[in-house]
């Protein structure tokens, strides 16, 4: 990969603006404020699916775009905590395993 390719130039970002900057994604301020962990761990999550190996700069970063696009728009249509990125969010509302009550027997009652 080039020095200045789109992923190398992706590494290299420091917020989660400079992914809708160098990809060219148009996005609400106040969405990325809230979500912008999530939307970027989302489209991690869409870009793991992809098979880029074969792919031209050109085209890695159109799927970029479009991934980052599809992330993003998963966050305008609800909220962090309707998509459960993060392990904490799932686990949170997870189903607890049921802990047996201790067995009191009748004769220590009194």
């Amino acid at each position: 990969m080039m020095s200045n390719g789109i992923l190398f130039q992706l590494g290299k970002a420091a917020a989660a603006e400079e992914f809708f900057e160098l990809l060219g994604v148009k996005y609400d301020p106040k969405i990325v404020n809230v979500a912008r962990l999530h939307i970027l761990r989302r489209m991690g999550q869409y870009l793991a699916a992809e098979d880029l190996n074969a792919a031209t700069d050109a085209e890695v970063a159109e799927r970029c775009k479009a991934v980052l696009e599809r992330a993003y728009a998963d966050f305008v249509a609800s909220s962090p905590i309707d998509q459960r990125v993060f392990k904490v969010l799932k686990e949170a509302v997870a189903p607890r395993p049921k802990k047996a009550l201790p067995l009191v027997k009748l004769d220590r009652l009194k």
